[in-house]
């Protein structure tokens, strides 16, 4: 590579670098966001309490919220322990690893290709595409920008694998060895990746010009069988395949799997093409994006046109994949990295997400960038090309600022939800809570009111309906919807412990024992449970058996102010008077 080269590349990483950071630069004065955040983070006393022995073997052994992703867990304890709970620092961490990638996206790119003005329109899009805003402001999922740095730097080890084994034949094997520890530790951030093995596949295909029906875009001339490629896999295929299998543990065991009496192979099938073609409307025309999609069941005649739309460009690619290779790896790439999210397994109740798209969407802008003719004789139809491209990026920056707005707090995310949304009963829950949060019980009654109307077999809704309502002293409807909320979600801690609480206001004190006792079956970790037994128990005049629970409580949870006063006032109960003048 030459110094002028050099020169140009640096420049083009300085100027990603800047963009993305200015764009998302207003993220350090976000919230956090009480959807999954409080879980990730903020509610969260083994991630609370930063980098320890313990929190490291917990962080290997659960599946807490249906996962196992023990390295996404290490990095919100490490962002803990170097900033406790300041937000906008949390979020700043997410925004770095997503310049990292965009920056190893366009050095790869170009290493694979030797097109820097492609590669770095690829990298400028990624990185400033309204579609990203989900996965970078959003602290939960840390999970995606981490695996995603992990899947830019596993795609670099390989590319310079392939390069030295051109140079130093079988011998050279480092960089193969690097490529399986980024991979592992990828799956280990989030097992989305368990595509990338097909992935190096089809970069082997092009534009590395592997296989004996294609050329190298770079001029490797190292051809393999299609034999010997998928031999060099089978050990990311192993990992692969391991990841699957943890992580069809933890979901099935967290219940976070939908069942195929609540929803048949047909409906998932019929969503699975219908977002196929919504994702890739959303890539064109991102317009309406929110942070949950309800799911819904589609007529026939939307998944028969969206088939239609997917099998005429699938045919297409596949014409053009002699002559124009990068076509059918663009589109495949797309195709296949959105299948463990597509909803044939369908986890949780959203139909989409934006943040699934982080990394398909790199296929579809492969095919953008490498689609515009190679040489172009006309200077004026070429400085038109340059201008379109400019004005794109520059329109992407102002649609991912204005949709960045959204993600400043729970209030502002949840209420733009419901104004690009129907019947989105996530939205009127979770708003709800932050309205509760507010100390507006009234309007937080009627949101969780409308999220229980449009699905009352959503537990968490009707665990906050109840709670709501109990904080406005209506008991016997509190108790009503908390009973509900039990029927729903038998091991939720939440759900026992709050209707122990509604149980408890209504003087029915054995149901609530009843309820507090079940909710520390379930985890002996909650304080909360602890703290209401710890009350139970004073009304009993218990004071011994009172104190050691509300001693159990402030362990589990230092900053439980409620707790630390009924343990001050037992204790000074307790204490003998002096009579000694």
């Amino acid at each position: 590579m030459t110094e002028v080269s050099k020169r140009r590349n640096t420049l083009i990483c300085l100027c990603l670098a800047m963009a993305t950071i200015a764009v998302y630069w207003p993220v350090r004065h976000f919230d956090f966001v009480n959807y999954d955040d409080s879980y990730y983070v903020y509610e969260n006393p083994r991630v609370r309490g930063g980098l320890t022995l313990e929190g490291l073997a917990w962080a290997f052994s659960t599946n807490y919220r249906s996962n196992w992703h023990p390295l996404t867990w290490l990095s919100h304890m490490l962002d803990c322990q170097l900033f406790g709970l300041d937000a906008g620092a949390h979020h700043l961490v997410n925004v770095l690893f997503h310049v990292a990638s965009v920056l190893l996206l366009f050095h790869v790119l170009n290493r694979m290709t030797t097109a820097p003005w492609r590669s770095a329109f690829v990298a400028a899009v990624f990185a400033l595409h309204p579609l990203r805003v989900e996965s970078v402001a959003w602290v939960a999922e840390r999970k995606d920008v981490l695996s995603g740095f992990f899947w830019m730097l596993t795609v670099w080890a390989y590319v310079r694998y392939v390069e030295q084994l051109t140079v130093h034949g079988s011998r050279f094997r480092a960089f193969y060895g690097l490529a399986l520890l980024f991979f592992a530790l990828g799956l280990m951030a989030k097992p989305m990746l368990v595509t990338l093995p097909f992935v190096l596949l089809l970069l082997d295909y092009w534009p590395l010009g592997r296989t004996h029906w294609t050329q190298s875009a770079a001029g490797n001339d190292a051809k393999r069988s299609l034999a010997e490629l998928l031999q060099e896999k089978l050990p990311f295929l192993a990992l692969a395949i391991v990841s699957c299998g943890v992580t069809f543990w933890a979901q099935h065991t967290g219940g976070a799997v939908e069942s195929l009496e609540r929803l048949p192979v047909g409906n998932r099938v019929a969503n699975a093409v219908v977002s196929y073609v919504r994702y890739l409307a959303k890539a064109f025309w991102p317009h309406g994006l929110a942070v949950f999609y309800p799911y819904r069941p589609w007529p026939l005649e939307a998944v028969a046109v969206t088939g239609a739309v997917l099998l005429g460009v699938s045919a297409w690619v596949i014409r053009r994949a002699r002559c124009e290779p990068q076509f059918v790896v663009g589109w495949l790439w797309y195709l296949g990295t959105l299948v463990p999210v597509i909803g044939l397994v369908q986890v949780g109740s959203q139909s989409m997400a934006d943040r699934y798209t982080y990394i398909p969407m790199i296929g579809l802008l492969i095919m953008v960038a490498w689609g515009v003719p190679r040489r172009i004789a006309d200077q004026r139809v070429r400085k038109w090309v340059s201008a379109a491209a400019a004005a794109l990026l520059g329109l992407c920056a102002v649609l991912c600022r204005f949709q960045l707005c959204y993600w400043k707090n729970t209030e502002t995310l949840f209420r733009h939800a419901l104004e690009v949304t129907s019947a989105n009963w996530v939205a009127h829950n979770n708003l709800g809570a932050a309205l509760k949060l507010a100390g507006k019980r009234k309007e937080a009654v009627r949101e969780f009111g409308e999220a229980v109307r449009l699905n009352p077999n959503d537990g968490y809704a009707q665990i906050n309906l109840g709670t709501a309502l109990l904080e406005v002293g209506k008991f016997p409807d509190a108790i009503r919807h908390l009973e509900q909320a039990v029927r729903i979600k038998p091991d939720s801690v939440i759900a026992h412990n709050v209707l122990g609480v509604a149980f408890l206001n209504a003087g029915e004190i054995q149901k609530a024992t009843a309820q507090f006792e079940r909710a520390l079956e379930l985890d002996p970790d909650s304080a909360d449970p602890h703290y209401n037994m710890g009350l139970v128990l004073r009304k009993a005049g218990k004071a011994q058996d009172a104190i050691a629970q509300f001693e159990q409580a402030v362990r589990l949870k230092p900053d439980f102010t409620k707790a630390k006063q009924e343990l001050a006032q037992l204790r000074a109960a307790q204490s003998p008077v002096d009579l000694r003048n």
